[in-house]
């Protein structure tokens, strides 16, 4: 008898969780039409299970929301498993929430699972319905739980979208500022978009923090992140080096860095510990670890990293500098745009020694970023090791110089270097 109050309690509860995420989501404001959109009108029509992953609060949920709009109508169903009502759901209780969802909406054949990395083994449950012909759209914020779970029983029946803070064009979008011709920009214009590609510096591109600046929205997602993303699910004891390892990575993004120094530095027990500790945050969206490109694999594991935060508001939020530093910005905000269209991402470094900040071997394209471009000393030690690179990798088709505001193109050695504005280069990309 007891047991059969509880079931009934539980169906109730589901119940009512799932009437309230529905009609919230339905209710929900659409915002700024997210670049990825139009890319995933083939992806949601093709069988395979969409996995939307990426940072907490980027937007996955509201992109859900697009998708709907655009491209389901009202044929689907709808899931938060962030809801503190689903903590303890389980992969046995699937066939209830299906029933459930039968008996509140009727038959359907789609699925939105939003944040479906916190249940255990759920890819069990998309596996056999997807088998019977149901569709799956999923989003997740751990990028290595999803690898894992869609490579053990989902291989080859899924589908991988990565949705990243607002871009630049993006930023204008929510701004609602018209994007103006490139091709024939005014003085004017010109500075406008200087001036917005440095608010976009400063205050990034996650959607609440632009939405809400005063409510710490920077601050409480990197939290969350450390402690529930990282701390609890991997069970680790040790959270104050977690931290301090963050904090460190954090205060200095687009800078070299070395595990084992990081191991001496941070008094971690060994470099193994580091790694472990750089995977956790970058499966959880908060940096990205970028290679020296090189031919063999085993000194692309034993050269120093370069590490890039997901967001430059966030950065500077919850990152330590004694001052902006303006040029790290710029390159973090260029890896980022690249990130966005390419996976093969690497630095550059010659045989002199010379660092080129990215080398897209996919496309044959060397780029830099200098801030000051306009400094002689600048100039030359940014043209110098471009021109290096491009002969050492002579099947470089494309040579670029990204900087504050200066545009030209340059010969150097019988290259071709096209010198573009940040603001300019953003929304060419």
């Amino acid at each position: 008898m007891n047991d059969q109050i509880q079931t009934k309690i539980t169906k109730n509860l589901l119940a009512t969780a799932l009437k309230e995420q529905y009609e919230a989501f339905a209710s929900r404001d659409l915002g700024v039409e997210r670049d990825t959109l139009e890319n995933l009108k083939e992806t949601i029509s093709a069988p395979q299970v969409t996995v939307i992953t990426g940072l907490r609060r980027v937007g996955k949920s509201t992109l859900l929301a697009q998708v709907v709009k655009k491209y389901l109508k009202n044929d689907f169903y709808f899931v938060n498993f962030e809801d503190e009502r689903l903590l303890n759901f389980q992969v046995s209780d699937f066939d209830v929430l299906h029933e459930t969802l039968i008996s509140l909406f009727g038959e359907k054949r789609t699925f939105l699972f939003d944040e479906i990395q916190n249940v255990p083994e759920w890819e069990r449950f998309v596996r056999r319905l997807h088998d019977q012909g149901y569709k799956f759209i999923v989003t997740g914020s751990n990028a290595s739980l999803l690898s894992q779970e869609l490579g053990t029983r989902l291989t080859g029946r899924s589908i991988r979208v990565e949705l990243y803070p607002f871009s630049f064009g993006e930023y204008l979008d929510f701004r609602k500022v018209k994007t103006p011709d490139l091709n024939v920009l005014t003085t004017r214009q010109k500075g406008n978009l200087r001036k917005l590609a440095d608010e976009y510096i400063s205050f990034g591109g996650i959607p609440d923090a632009l939405k809400y600046p005063e409510l710490g929205v920077h601050k409480a997602l990197y939290d969350d992140v450390l402690y529930r993303d990282i701390a609890t699910r991997y069970k680790l004891d040790n959270v104050k080096s977690l931290k301090e390892l963050a904090f460190y990575l954090v205060s200095n993004t687009a800078s070299l860095v070395s595990y084992n120094k990081l191991k001496d530095l941070l008094k971690l027990g060994s470099v193994n510990t580091v790694i472990n500790y750089v995977d956790y945050l970058e499966n959880s969206w908060l940096f990205f670890v970028v290679n020296k490109y090189a031919y063999s694999v085993k000194e692309q594991q034993i050269a120093a990293k370069k590490i890039y935060g997901i967001d430059t508001g966030l950065i500077q939020s919850v990152g330590f500098s004694f001052s902006q530093n303006k040029g790290k910005l710029m390159e973090n905000m260029v890896f980022l745009q690249l990130r966005r269209k390419y996976l093969d991402v690497y630095y550059y470094k010659t045989t002199e020694d010379y660092e080129v900040d990215f080398f897209l071997p996919s496309e044959g394209s060397l780029i830099q970023v200098a801030q000051h471009f306009d400094l002689e000393e600048t100039r030359e030690r940014e043209l110098r090791a471009l021109v290096n690179a491009a002969k050492e990798q002579k099947r470089t088709k494309k040579l670029v110089i990204v900087t504050e505001s200066e545009k030209s193109e340059l010969e150097r050695e019988g290259l071709q270097i096209q010198v573009v504005p940040l603001y300019e280069w953003l929304l060419q990309v």
